[in-house]
């Protein structure tokens, strides 16, 4: 009988123990500042890099002319190795991710990985006389461009077809 009482206090010391530490998790979270908001993206200037592809690509390079501020370019680059690839990537006004993508790679490799997988619809629109084809997908969607020169470009992102087409509206070649 000496070890039952044992064997009680030890059941009711981990209980105690256990109430203790939801005690102090619940205090950390409720008066600990934790900050839930998306962190802020930073604007990055991508003249440089346009100027250059423009110089080094098999290709007329597209830019967006005319957006507003509330269009924040975030990522930028230029392979001029690897199929002449440019990459312009926005967050819109509503903050969706909307990108350009130009490259000379085999249609159906590029258009894989620029969509992130989006298929063909089979529906096109016409934006400023050029014929564009709508892809939807899982992640992106995104419009197409049979390009010059043997390139081709993807105007894609998390962003509905709306910005996508405004997107492609600001496109100018220069």
């Amino acid at each position: 009988m000496a070890g039952t009482n044992g064997k009680q206090k030890t059941a009711r010391d981990m209980i105690l123990s256990l109430g203790v530490i939801v005690l102090v998790a619940g205090f950390i979270y409720l008066f600990i500042p934790h900050d839930e908001s998306a962190p802020d993206v930073k604007r990055v200037d991508y003249r440089v890099e346009l100027l250059t592809a423009r110089r080094a690509a098999s290709y007329p390079v597209a830019a967006p002319e005319g957006l507003s501020d509330a269009w924040k370019a975030t990522s930028v680059r230029f392979r001029g190795d690897d199929f002449d690839a440019w990459h312009l990537g926005f967050h819109d006004p509503d903050g969706e991710y909307v990108a350009v993508e130009q490259s000379t790679e085999r249609r159906p490799v590029f258009l894989d990985e620029a969509t992130q997988g989006a298929r063909e619809t089979g529906r096109t629109q016409t934006i400023d006389g050029r014929t564009w084809t709508r892809y939807e997908g899982g992640r992106y969607d995104a419009l197409v461009l049979e390009g010059t020169k043997g390139s081709t470009t993807v105007v894609t992102g998390t962003a509905g077809f709306g910005r996508l087409t405004r997107m492609a509206q600001a496109l100018e070649t220069e």
